[in-house]
């Protein structure tokens, strides 16, 4: 593969063919949940951000709905039911090629339904935490997310 500019970018394609590969988005789902005025999160097990606390997150698997996705991830991460998911945002991370996260990522809110809390998948701990008492945050769009949600902003 040989770099070359195709419209505004440098992108590889190869000599021989004149295929161009295009670098696909990384698109990750999370979901805001919020239980008697406190937000549930999850301390990460694994890079990028480890020993970070985010909202429950992950990938989006090709084929897959964001709202499944997003609801299997609260239930990986959290042991937690959800349902009645409520598109929030859709955030752009441009460091995350860099850092391994997503560079993408849309953001539900949803209702607890059911469930026992505890920590599973990637999470090492899950917890609900108070507007004024949150731990070290990851991640730039959670950041900004729970910042607009303490600010009034977005609800949760």
């Amino acid at each position: 593969m040989d770099s070359k500019p195709i419209g505004d970018k440098n992108r590889r394609v190869c000599p021989s063919c004149d295929y161009i590969h295009f670098t696909d988005p990384k698109v990750g789902v999370g979901v805001m949940v919020i239980d008697e005025g406190r937000i549930l999160l999850v301390k990460r097990a694994m890079n990028p951000e480890k020993g970070k606390w985010s909202i429950p997150a992950g990938f989006l698997d090709y084929g897959e709905e964001p709202q499944v996705t997003a609801m299997r991830e609260v239930f990986e991460e959290t042991n937690l039911t959800v349902n009645n998911l409520e598109l929030m945002e859709v955030y752009h991370n441009p460091r995350a090629t860099v850092d391994g996260g997503a560079s993408i990522f849309i953001l539900y809110s949803a209702d607890l339904i059911e469930g026992t809390l505890m920590a599973g998948d990637d999470a090492e701990v899950a917890a609900f935490f108070a507007p004024e008492d949150l731990p070290e945050l990851a991640f730039a769009s959670t950041q900004e997310a729970i910042r607009n949600w303490q600010n009034g902003l977005i609800k949760g």
